[in-house]
């Protein structure tokens, strides 16, 4: 069999695979948009079937066949680019995966399922005991893994950050995270010093969701999201789920009584939905189809909610549209203590509550403690106390109970563990991309100040959103902004939006 005739069997075999996977995504998203709870662990058993069937075939002994056949020096010239990145990613995969035992996967993976159904009502009942026999085993299976996978320099955890950020090790990510850290707190103590307080009172009003719904497709519609391809649910925890390039779902949580919380939701994941309607037309049916990494992904979140969707310009444009859905709420809350009430500073024991100025400090807690777990230097029994202390330590306050504190996020239960610091070097690669935007098109805040945003969008698909995976991330960063990643671009962000509201 010749090369082009083997790299059409491959990609045939792959997108068969991805079909599986989009109708496992497709059952996540059922399950955590109104699934009844009485399904849930009978979902959790296809879920496992189907994951299972994934796994099969990313190990089978046809897929190494394509991948050694492919991958010669003498096949790989003859394969167009996106068929020679494509045996490039499925060989790292299949060699992540066939150290696995097949029958451990599976049970990881319905283990996963059934956990996240438990995690939901622990944290409910703010019961860690309930959740801990479930997390143990889980961060057992992460263990065995890594064991599995192989690691460097005597870190387990590089080997599974790696798997969210590929090519970033903890020797890399500490000093980039010590530096953002010791300027963060030294800003928040310069902020909450500075005497000037935000009412927030005059937000604490009652919202319809129906109406909170409508504000939030307008945004949406504002940023560009095709609704042809996508749609808007409500969940308990939001998130956004590509099942394919055209169907690439949001969802967000209304609250009663403050309407912010879903409108800022929704900005986010719909910055992560533009991402991946963006991604050219060329990749589909490829494992190249979706972001590159985690924290290229929440660039694009953060970059639309925070550096535009907080931003003065943008609610000078869009801000008729709150008060032409809540005239009553908004009647005696000016555009300026508007801004000023998105952009509070209040440090919170939730990290999805988090203000933009300390949400990177709860990222330092969790990746702390992930360290330390995975490489055996603490146990789950240990989680509580340690949640609390480090959160004293770092944003001021200490957690009542458990729902608030280490059971506060899905993450782990799904065994997730390398996601939570893809979030801080989101916000350190949003502050970089925009600098480079600024950079480009010293205009671009005034375009938002009158609604037009075609020329971010435009930056943002060129730059980054087109190649899904054929770059990785570090090629991402130095191709749109011409250097290596910096975090000194968010804090000085942070510092310039901060110290002048606050009078600093």
């Amino acid at each position: 069999m010749g090369t082009q005739e083997t790299a059409q069997k491959f990609r045939a075999y792959v997108e068969k695979m991805l079909h599986y996977s989009e109708a496992i995504g497709l059952m996540e998203w059922d399950l955590r948009t109104g699934a009844p709870k009485q399904g849930a662990e009978l979902r959790a058993e296809a879920i496992g079937t189907l994951s299972s069937e994934v796994f099969r075939m990313q190990t089978a002994e046809e897929m190494g066949e394509y991948l050694d056949r492919l991958s010669t020096p003498e096949a790989l010239p003859e394969l167009d680019e996106i068929t020679a990145a494509s045996v490039t990613e499925m060989k790292k995969e299949y060699e992540r995966n066939s150290k696995i035992p097949a029958e451990r996967f599976h049970e990881f993976v319905v283990l996963a399922s059934k956990a996240e159904s438990i995690w939901e009502e622990a944290k409910d009942k703010s019961d860690f005991a309930m959740f801990r026999p479930y997390l143990e085993q889980i961060v057992a299976f992460k263990r065995e893994f890594v064991e599995y996978w192989g690691y460097t320099d005597n870190n387990k955890y590089d080997t599974l950050l790696d798997q969210f950020e590929p090519g970033l090790t903890v020797a890399e990510l500490d000093p980039i995270f010590a530096n953002l850290r010791r300027e963060t707190v030294d800003l928040l103590q310069a902020v909450t010093g500075s005497g000037q307080r935000v009412d927030e009172s005059k937000f604490e009003r009652r919202y319809d969701p129906q109406v909170q719904r409508q504000l939030s497709i307008r945004m949406l519609e504002q940023m560009g999201y095709d609704f042809r391809a996508g749609r808007i649910d409500s969940t308990v925890h939001p998130f956004m789920t590509a099942l394919n390039r055209y169907d690439t779902r949001v969802t967000t949580k209304y609250l009663l009584t403050d309407m912010r919380s879903a409108l800022f939701s929704t900005i986010h994941e719909g910055g992560h939905a533009l991402y991946e309607q963006g991604i050219s037309p060329d990749l589909i049916g490829t494992p190249l189809c979706g972001g590159v990494s985690n924290g290229i992904h929440e660039s694009q979140s953060r970059f639309w909610e925070n550096m535009i969707g907080r931003s003065r310009a943008f609610w000078e444009y869009n801000y008729k549209s709150v008060l032409e859905l809540f005239p009553s709420q908004f009647a005696d809350i000016s555009l300026e203590d508007f801004y000023r009430g998105v952009n509070v500073v209040k440090p919170s024991l939730i990290r999805i509550e988090a203000d933009e100025l300390t949400y990177n400090l709860h990222i330092m807690v969790r990746y702390e403690i992930e360290k330390e777990l995975v490489n055996g230097s603490v146990e789950v029994k240990d989680l509580p106390e340690l949640w609390r202390q480090k959160m004293k330590d770092y944003i001021g306050l200490e957690p009542k109970n458990d729902g608030e504190g280490v059971l506060q996020d899905v993450h782990w239960s799904g065994g997730e563990f390398g996601y939570f610091p893809t979030y801080a070097l989101g916000n350190i690669y949003a502050a970089q991309f925009a600098w480079a935007m600024e950079r480009d098109n010293p205009n671009y805040m005034d375009e938002v100040r009158h609604g037009e945003l075609t020329n971010i969008r435009t930056w943002l698909h060129d730059k980054i959103h087109r190649y899904g995976k054929l770059r990785t991330p570090s090629e991402l960063v130095e191709g749109a902004t011409g250097k290596p990643l910096d975090s000194q671009h968010l804090v000085d962000y942070l510092k310039n939006k901060f110290s002048a509201l606050y009078g600093l």
